[in-house]
C-alpha cells in the first residue's frame, strides 16, 4: 500500500488513482462503497465522480491498525 505522503493534502482522487493504492477490481470498490467499507464519492459533475484526499487518507491509515 502507498504511503500517506504520496498523496495531495487536499482535494480530490478520481477512481484510476485510487485502484492504484488498493488493488481491487472497479465492480470491488463500488461494491465496498455501497457496503460502507469505502468512502463515499462525491458528484463534481453529471459524469465526474471523485473520493475526497482527506477520506482516502482515512481509509488507509484505518488499513495500516
Amino acid at each position: 500500500m502507498h504511503n500517506q505522503n504520496t498523496l495531495p493534502e487536499t482535494g480530490f482522487m478520481r477512481l484510476p488513482e485510487i485502484l492504484k493504492i488498493f488493488p481491487v477490481s472497479k465492480s470491488t470498490w463500488w461494491a465496498g462503497v455501497k457496503e460502507g467499507r469505502y468512502p463515499k464519492p462525491v458528484k463534481l459533475g453529471p459524469k465526474i465522480t471523485a473520493w475526497r484526499v482527506e477520506d482516502i487518507r482515512e481509509l488507509i491509515a484505518s488499513k495500516q491498525d
